[in-house]
């Protein structure tokens, strides 16, 4: 039982490690004209391409790049184009209102919406990355990036990345629904995990009346204090070290090569399948199993997911055909307007209502993935099960998705805009 606490935990940390980052991109790339200009530059051919060209310019693609063919629906249409928006919007608005990774729910949401799990998870790393290269001047402004530090974790990243991405499509040739059950499997021991956990943190902190009125964004100077794993693992003096936070200890800390190498295979692989940039893992990973400071971790965090998204959308997916360019595109503008109304709607509602509403949505992410499980078990010939009831049960969870966060996305729009005479005071 401790177990599972502290892995929810472990994992509630990494969710609200990659929430401020993505705030601070989103705040970047939105208060720069020039990153805006580029973007409006970007995003001018997919609304023309999904206007005027939706059947030809899908029909002629040849299959390896993602015509209709190879992997439907990686084409142009208005109502594609739509969905991914939302998408994007629903995903900013629980980063930017709770503080917690909303980007957790785009594969699931990409899946229920009828693109295959493969499809999903390269569009969702090629988005994380298309955001952290418009973003990547913010590693300037929120620490120190450990250059040593990053190329040691790098090279298992991207050892981790490659696995990660040929597991995905060797599974995928084999047979898609194989494919989508994996991806599936996965995200629903994931989302239950921290789900449970952020269901249990909520009715805690009901009872606790300090806690109920605490915001999502607190942050705490972690990885100042070691503790008892971090000594631990620096004690292991297997060579080459490789020294960091010299402003903190004399001389710097060090940790051997080898746990920085296994921790970044450890982070591109869950990049690798799961489509998430692997920043979640980085920050509980880098301040409680290796004992970095937060300051150089968030440094080298940023520069990390950069490298690791990138690599990982372009060599294990985008040469394959797997990524959704117009879906990307629409999740990028969705997220950076929802992130923003988000974190302005965390100024005038309780921290209470707002872990509510992160478990909830959390929990309808898992309901909505491990409902769409005996479906695809039962095609595979895995366990049998009549086919009418899988259907149910497939609908039951997409309905139950796309309600909780309907309901939560409606709700917090609607809270911005009938509070925007407070916030406006407030900006004054």
């Amino acid at each position: 039982m401790n177990f599972f606490k502290q892995l929810g935990s472990f994992m509630m940390m990494g969710a609200r490690a990659h929430a401020k980052w993505e705030l601070n991109v989103s705040n970047t790339i939105l208060g720069d004209r020039k990153r805006l200009l580029i973007l409006g530059l970007l995003t001018i051919p997919v609304i023309l391409g999904s206007i005027a060209f939706a059947d030809q310019v899908g029909g002629a693609l040849p299959e390896l790049l993602g015509g209709k063919k190879a992997y439907s629906p990686a084409f142009y249409s208005t109502g594609i184009f739509i969905v991914s928006i939302l998408i994007g919007m629903g995903a900013g608005l629980i980063t930017g209102c709770i503080g917690a990774g909303g980007g957790f729910i785009i594969a699931p949401a990409l899946m229920s919406a009828g693109i295959k799990g493969i499809l999903a998870v390269g569009t969702d790393l090629f988005h994380i990355f298309a955001k952290a290269i418009m973003g990547s001047v913010i590693h300037r402004k929120l620490g120190n990036v450990s250059v040593p530090l990053a190329i040691v974790f790098l090279i298992g990243a991207i050892i981790g990345a490659t696995a990660g991405g040929v597991l995905n499509r060797v599974l995928y040739e084999i047979n898609p629904v194989l494919s989508d059950a994996f991806i599936t499997t996965v995200y629903s021991l994931m989302l239950g995990f921290l789900g449970i956990y952020s269901l249990i943190d909520f009715l805690k902190a009901r009872k606790a009346p300090g806690a109920a009125d605490e915001g999502a964004h607190g942050g705490k100077s972690e990885g100042a204090d070691m503790g008892g794993l971090p000594k631990k693992l620096q004690a292991v003096k297997i060579p080459p070290l490789v020294k960091f936070d010299f402003d903190l200890v004399p001389g710097g800390r060090g940790i051997s090569w080898v746990f920085l190498v296994l921790s970044g295979a450890l982070v591109g692989l869950a990049a690798g399948i799961m489509g998430v940039g692997g920043g979640f893992l980085t920050f509980p990973i880098f301040v409680y199993v290796l004992g970095v400071s937060s300051m150089t971790t968030v440094g080298t965090d940023i520069f990390q997911i950069v490298f690791t998204a990138g690599y990982a959308s372009i060599s294990q997916y985008a040469i394959y055909g797997f990524i959704f360019y117009t879906l990307a595109m629409g999740m990028l503008l969705g997220s950076l307007l929802g992130i923003q109304i988000g974190a302005l709607v965390t100024k005038v509602v309780p921290g209470i209502t707002i872990r509510g509403f992160y478990a909830m949505a959390v929990l309808a992410g898992f309901i909505n993935r491990i409902f769409a499980l005996p479906a695809k078990l039962n095609a595979m010939d895995v366990i049998k099960i009549d086919p009418g009831t899988a259907s149910v049960l497939e609908s039951i969870g997409v309905w139950a998705f796309f309600i909780v966060i309907g309901v939560f996305s409606v709700w917090v729009i609607g809270t911005f805009l009938t509070n925007i005479p407070k916030l406006k005071g407030e900006e004054v």
